[in-house]
């Protein structure tokens, strides 16, 4: 139930940032890597939307999990963010 209320809060609110805003001000996102992980079948936050940002950002990197939606609990998913985490740790 916390969860829920919270996912919703922020949902709500969305997350405090305007429309389209992370778009607009992605070159503040220059010189930062980062890595956008998208369930191929994720209708939450649809892989076009990863790509644009992607495409705009240029020292990130996209990877599509081509078996999984939206839950961080799919396999696919959790193996490519401890891949990127990894990643950065190790500097």
């Amino acid at each position: 139930m916390a969860y829920a209320q919270l996912v919703t809060h922020y949902v709500r609110h969305n997350a405090w940032l305007g429309d389209g805003s992370v778009l607009r001000d992605v070159a503040r996102l220059a010189g930062i890597p980062g890595v956008l992980v998208n369930g191929r079948f994720d209708f939450q936050a649809p892989i076009t939307t990863a790509w644009k940002l992607h495409s705009l950002w240029p020292h990130s990197e996209l990877v599509v999990v081509n078996d999984a939606g939206h839950a961080a609990s799919n396999p696919g998913i959790m193996e490519e963010l401890i891949r990127a985490t990894d990643r950065f740790a190790s500097g």
